[in-house]
């Protein structure tokens, strides 16, 4: 038995920590939706083929009433995502429990720097357990009337985009890409110049939105030539990116595409990251999950 202070009340539950398996995903469906957060089942599953020691639940009176999961790319860095927690239990320390938990996983794998996005509201939180700020990030949305036709365009090559891709990011994410390219073939773009590749995008389906990302261009034009092309072949009412505050041109062509700001985020770090990629090609990132 533990004492949790909720919300200013005293109570005495048992809390349990585990590591989470794939009977686990409808419950954490069930906290996505309440937070109303954009993942699908795909994306729990893609968590747990990376690293299912990395994963977690934790359980009150056998509910699972919190997760966390991580993700380890080339031992260079770990990604921390999905933390979430049923709202009877909030400000409770649960949160805090499990960061905790998937901070000691990584440790124990001598993963020297691990990384997150984070919310304003979840910053002070990962603050107190030693993150750091590296940049701004901001999340756009577009609301509009909904398409008949999809396009049937099918994904190209990608070894020279994968390649590209380690250089931008700061390590290995060819599996993710991978299944996204297998799961929304239409939304991959790559574009070409005298040089090789110069700018390259993909896409997910959400469960209420499309997302377009990661979005990666070397100039305006590119940059504003793959996101016309993914509103044209996403069918979607709602279309979502997150894209890089300091980026000089993405603001200016979602803005005019008729995108809002919907909320900002902060990309933090724990222990000195050698890795940092390329941000300064960067429009949109992964997703908050994935990096």
């Amino acid at each position: 038995m533990i004492e949790l202070s909720c919300g200013g009340r005293r109570c005495r539950v048992t809390m349990r920590m585990r590591q989470m398996t794939r009977r686990d995903i409808p419950a954490g469906m069930q906290l996505k939706e309440s937070a109303n957060w954009n993942q699908t089942e795909a994306d729990w599953e893609l968590f747990l083929s990376a690293n299912s020691e990395g994963c977690f639940v934790s359980e009150v009176d056998s509910r699972v009433v919190g997760t966390v999961a991580t993700i380890i790319y080339e031992d260079r860095f770990a990604w921390i995502g999905m933390v979430l927690v049923d709202r009877e239990f909030r400000n409770c320390g649960i949160g805090r429990a499990l960061l905790q938990q998937a901070i000691e996983h990584l440790d124990s794998r001598g993963i020297p720097c691990m990384r997150l996005d984070a919310t304003p509201q979840g910053r002070p939180v990962y603050e107190k357990l030693g993150f750091v700020d590296e940049y701004e990030i901001e999340r756009w949305r577009l609301k509009r009337q909904a398409a008949q036709t999809k396009s049937g365009a099918t994904a190209p090559h990608l070894g020279d985009v994968l390649q590209l891709d380690r250089e931008v990011f700061g390590a290995d994410r060819s599996a993710l890409l991978r299944a996204l390219s297998e799961s929304a073939p239409e939304f991959v773009q790559v574009l070409v110049g005298q040089t090789g590749v110069t700018g390259y995008s993909f896409g997910r389906h959400g469960s209420h939105s499309d997302h377009l990302g990661p979005w990666v261009a070397n100039d305006k034009s590119g940059a504003e030539q793959m996101l016309d092309t993914f509103l044209a072949r996403s069918a979607r009412e709602s279309i979502v990116v997150d894209c890089l505050k300091s980026n000089p041109w993405t603001r200016g062509a979602l803005e005019a595409r008729g995108f809002e700001l919907a909320r900002p985020l902060t990309r933090m770090r724990r222990g000195g990251n050698i890795y940092p990629g390329r941000p300064e090609v960067v429009c949109g990132i992964l997703g908050p999950e994935f990096g």
